[in-house]
């Protein structure tokens, strides 16, 4: 009996010489709609499926290979007697190859504005069930999903007559993890057009691999990056890289956190990053000025880090950083000048993100793998609940040039790992303590980290205080305004401190744990 393959794709790359190939070498051809009508154009002869099932397409071709004539020629064991004398009582022949891939659901909703309508009509139906049946039945039936697959086919075939079960397995296990993806972007898709859905009980996510990395967080760990199917205005699975070495887990990480915290600003800023913690902000006139502000506040610490700028880097900007070591600069767009400088250093990788700014809407789900399990949260999009709501808490109100510089520290502090308290002067930081395990030593960090610049200065505070000794720090600092959640039963015991002292403080009523 001759072998017989069903082919049904909606990708055709290469379908042609490999349905000839596979022809050639008997295999006869049973095809559907669109693939059918191509192959026998080109020549290869062809089988339609409704000569198979002796049943019509019907419903505008929903209903094509969803018939015992298809299912049962796939999943019939060959070794199982019984198996194969109901296929001969029942006259129906094995299916020995199934080459599918799937409706395009996602080159659809990829489009945009698409209607919810043309997205359920790229679901596919039938297609997923024969992959499955292909894959459960991998002992007896190659199943193909990836036309670049098609070469190791048609390999093994010319070398020994048929597919090893080692690749018959590997391609199944590829199958299964395509129509997993497959069916995972429909329910994600699905779920977002829910309003108030909320967290559902069963919860799947899919990714596609943008690179494997050279390592991941230490040389023995390997790893890879993966994007979400839906493009994330300002992430940097969006990024261009223009040149330099390949990103690694690390670059990766620190330069999210980067991004993170430039969302928050709209005037000129630079933000540079080091170990996912922020070591130098400033927002200024121009770019230039923000950069060297930035690279002032801490030059020690911005050395091997990560710089990402709001604005187009111009020639000026680009030869101030050249003086430093800097892994990463990224920017919405660089001028050809400042191209030319960045590029005479061989291993500094420069990133393009035309959409920096671009900031994620409220609603989006941040995750964190445990071992076992997955904490999912709503992403902290926002930065203060309203600016009505601020509550001045002592006898003195900071000044117009002090509720600056405070609204600046709380974006800096928002990201910058627990406990953590960042100093600011002229929208520019200062002295930054982050992830220490009590709130007094981040005090006592950050304004040693600070310097003489530190009096007049305004402080920033990711929770409250629990004791009155950080506003005493503060106050011997020469600190003029401090910014923090409020919430503590001790606030009482920080207001009059700072009331002693003569210092401002604002209740925020909203705290930035960030851990």
């Amino acid at each position: 009996m001759k072998r017989r393959a069903i082919i049904s794709v909606s990708d055709k790359t290469g379908i042609v010489e490999f349905a000839r190939a596979l022809n050639n070498m008997g295999v006869e051809i049973v095809s559907t709609g669109g693939t059918a009508k191509i192959l026998a154009e080109s020549g290869v002869p062809v089988i339609s499926v409704s000569d198979v099932t002796g049943f019509p397409e019907c419903l505008d071709g929903r209903v094509k290979t969803l018939h015992p004539a298809i299912h049962a020629g796939v999943l019939a064991v060959r070794s199982n007697q019984q198996h194969m004398k109901q296929l001969d009582d029942l006259g129906i022949q094995p299916i020995d190859f199934v080459v599918i891939n799937l409706y395009p659901f996602k080159q659809t909703i990829l489009k945009g504005h698409v209607e919810l309508e043309e997205a359920i009509e790229n679901i596919d139906i039938g297609g997923p069930s024969l992959l499955r049946a292909a894959a459960k039945n991998h002992q007896d039936v190659t199943v193909v999903v990836d036309p670049d697959d098609y070469l190791v086919v048609l390999d093994e075939l010319h070398g020994c007559g048929e597919v090893s079960f080692e690749t018959r397995f590997k391609l199944a296990v590829k199958a299964f993890e395509h129509t997993a993806h497959y069916d995972a972007l429909i329910a994600q898709y699905l779920r977002g057009q829910v309003k108030d859905a909320g967290f559902p009980e069963l919860l799947t996510f899919t990714y596609e691999k943008l690179q494997d990395l050279r390592y991941g967080e230490n040389p023995h760990q390997k790893a890879a990056f993966y994007r979400e199917v839906l493009p994330v205005p300002g992430s940097l699975t969006g990024a261009k890289q223009l040149h330099g070495k390949e990103l690694s887990y690390n670059n990766i990480n620190d330069a999210n956190a980067a991004l993170d915290l430039l969302r928050e600003f709209d005037e000129p800023t630079v933000v540079a990053v080091k170990h996912a913690n922020p070591c130098g902000v400033a927002s200024a006139s121009t770019i230039y000025e923000a950069y060297m502000k930035a690279y002032e506040a801490d030059p020690v610490s911005i050395f091997g880090g990560i710089v990402a700028a709001n604005r187009e880097i111009d020639a000026q900007t680009a030869a101030e950083i050249n003086k430093i070591f800097i892994e990463i600069v990224i920017a919405p767009s660089y001028t050809d000048e400042a191209l030319e400088i960045l590029k005479r250093k061989k291993n500094i990788r420069i990133l393009q993100l035309k959409d920096i700014s671009a900031r994620p809407h409220k609603g989006i789900w941040d995750t964190r793998k445990v071992l076992g399990g997955l904490l999912v949260q709503e992403l902290d999009t926002e930065l203060l609940p309203d600016m009505s709501q601020l509550k001045v808490v002592t006898d003195k109100k900071p000044t117009a040039a002090e509720m600056e510089d405070l609204i600046f520290a709380w974006k800096v502090v928002k990201h910058t790992k627990s406990n953590g308290i960042a100093i600011a002067k002229n929208k520019q930081s200062l002295g930054i303590g982050p992830g220490q395990v009590n709130r007094i030593w981040a005090v006592q960090q950050s304004i040693e980290r600070s310097g003489e610049k530190v009096k007049g200065a305004v402080l920033a505070s990711d929770a409250f205080f629990p004791f009155p000794d950080c506003v005493e720090a503060a106050a011997k600092a020469g600190i003029s305004a401090i910014i923090q959640p409020g919430g503590s039963i001790r606030d009482q015991e920080s207001i009059d401190a700072c009331n002693k002292y003569g210092i401002a403080m604002i209740f925020t009523g909203m705290r930035h744990f960030k851990h």
